[in-house]
């Protein structure tokens, strides 16, 4: 049995981005962080809508007997719908698609019908208003705050605007819906970013470059 992703409940979620661990042990990378994280991402790259490659479902079923917790699939694709079923098989309790791939909508639906949590990400140059229509259906918006593709990017701190639009929505909405920030992400922006409305913070590279990862996200807890 999956593990689900907790609802929203006012404190900010952590997420450690998979892609920034320890492949050489992976189990050892993801140890100090497992009791203070409340999801891990993993990262899926297809080379055509980003340019880069990362996974495929294969390591979903490693990622959560590392952890222990609800894994999300956030897919970078030009086809998400391809690939759906294929990470909830292995047990991805969560996918997140990009509003500017093929059938997206189509996407969205087959997740939730899978009976997974679903979330729409919003690449820096995508408006916020494309994820307007989907706010009935979602459990989570992604605002890029790197253009997706690259890990150890710079924070881009024009996108709070867009964080403040959709949550504003959010809150209009009456739903319970996660407003994630992914990119750049350390203990200086995720206080700008959480001011801006977000309550999700995936960090990689931040993490799991430091010295105690573990210190690293109780001084991101308490910030």
């Amino acid at each position: 049995m999956r593990p689900p992703l907790p609802r929203p409940s006012g404190r900010p979620a952590l997420v450690p981005s998979v892609l920034s661990a320890d492949f050489f042990c992976l189990r050892k990378s993801l140890a100090p962080v497992k009791r203070l994280a409340d999801w891990v991402q993993v990262d899926v790259m297809d080379g055509h809508f980003v340019p880069n490659l990362s996974f495929g479902p294969v390591l979903v079923p490693g990622v959560a007997r590392a952890c222990g917790l609800p894994v999300d699939a956030h897919l970078m694709v030009e086809e998400p719908l391809r690939f759906v079923d294929a990470f909830a098989r292995a047990g991805a309790s969560h996918i997140t698609v990009h509003a500017e791939a093929a059938h997206a909508a189509a996407a969205v639906r087959r997740i939730k019908a899978l009976g997974l949590t679903a979330g729409l990400a919003l690449r820096p140059k995508t408006p916020a208003r494309r994820v307007l229509p989907y706010l009935k259906v979602l459990d989570m918006v992604l605002v890029m705050t790197v253009e997706p593709g690259f890990g150890g990017q710079s924070f881009m701190p024009e996108m709070m605007p867009k964080v403040r639009t959709v949550r504003a929505a959010i809150a209009a909405s009456g739903r319970p819906v996660w407003l994630q920030v992914d990119g750049g992400i350390n203990a200086a922006t995720a206080v700008e970013a959480g001011e801006a409305g977000a309550d999700s913070f995936v960090i990689g590279s931040a993490l799991f470059s430091s010295r105690d990862p573990a210190a690293f996200l109780r001084r991101l807890k308490r910030a």
